[in-house]
């Protein structure tokens, strides 16, 4: 592509991004940062784990997107009798009328969608959550011994319950490492709240247009893969994820304090592909220190796991990232 057209898309991402967010007003109040996180993670082709108490829009905020990215939604409901085969599909026997023969026939799960919206995925076992892994790795899924390929875009967004630990199933880090970001969805403001309860029991009904197409999605996630990075923004974000394990040298002490296990170089990757993002459709060429910055919770949270002394001290993975950053500024 020459660099008049990849200019001209830059141009089209940062406009789509502000009607994005006027389309999206007609039914979400509030959670633009959360919408912002989803739309990057959209572009880098990641996966998100939304983390918040039942009632904040979760559902409502995927299934709007999917509505006004042309793409096609769905939602498997995690339970702790879900089967593997309820998110991949399943073969059936089918008899042909004509000559009586009888073979098996592949019927598709809910998995072969463009958004999958995981509903509270940590309330079903191992054995079902890692159907996902294949899927959101490798973008297809093995049934009998053959290999169906998803459609693109391919998303999957999980929801998980905070409060809730009883008959839930913690995730396993092979499983949440491939997340790309953790986002914590919180309460909306007191005068949000107002309009949310206003715009909620009234009898408007609000139909939000198509603004971006499927193709659209696959040529900006090309574009953010050809942003150029400077040699010194990769590095910070190289040494703010090393600085993150406890056995590297050159970590700090509080990391040894209250690190038990440190993020992989996966969260590198996708600090430098979501720092591209954020500077894109900011309308900047290049990302700079802040950008990895606006990234580093999401993409952190749930790649550094805790020490008892941590726990006991009340330190979450927030507060250390923030103690991180302005150790390795």
């Amino acid at each position: 592509m020459e660099y008049k057209d990849e200019v001209a898309l830059v141009k089209s991402l940062t406009k789509i991004r502000k009607t994005i967010f006027t389309e999206l007003e007609k039914v979400i109040i509030g959670q633009k940062e959360i919408i912002d996180q989803l739309f990057i993670a959209q572009l880098c082709s990641g996966h998100c784990l939304l983390i918040g108490v039942p009632g904040l829009a979760k559902t409502m905020m995927i299934k709007s997107m999917s509505e006004i990215m042309a793409l096609e939604f769905k939602r498997i409901q995690f339970t702790p009798d879900l089967m593997p085969s309820d998110i991949t599909g399943t073969e059936i026997i089918e008899e042909d009328r004509t000559t009586g023969k009888r073979s098996f026939h592949f019927i598709k799960g809910p998995i072969f969608g463009n958004i999958i919206l995981a509903d509270e995925i940590n309330r079903t076992p191992p054995k079902t959550q890692s159907a996902l892994l294949e899927a959101m790795q490798e973008h297809k899924i093995t049934a009998a011994g053959k290999d169906y390929i998803l459609k693109e875009p391919f998303f999957v967004l999980a929801t998980q319950n905070p409060i809730e630990q009883e008959g839930t199933y913690p995730l396993p880090e092979a499983q949440l490492d491939r997340f790309m970001f953790s986002l914590k969805v919180e309460y909306p403001s007191f005068q949000e709240e107002m309009n949310i309860v206003k715009a909620t029991t009234s009898d408007i009904d609000e139909k939000l247009k198509k603004i971006i197409s499927q193709q659209e999605i696959l040529n900006f996630q090309k574009l953010i893969k050809r942003v150029p990075v400077s040699d010194n923004v990769t590095e910070f974000a190289v040494k703010l994820v090393t600085a993150t394990r406890p056995k590297n040298e050159n970590s700090p002490d509080f990391i040894k304090k209250w690190v038990e296990w440190g993020a992989g170089p996966r969260a590198s990757q996708y600090l430098i592909l979501g720092a591209k993002a954020n500077a894109v459709i900011n309308g900047k060429p290049t990302p700079e220190k802040a950008d990895i910055i606006k990234m580093a919770k999401p993409v952190l949270r749930h790649r550094i796991l805790t020490t008892f002394n941590a726990e006991a001290e009340g330190i979450d993975t927030d507060f250390i990232t923030e103690k991180l950053i302005d150790y390795v500024k």
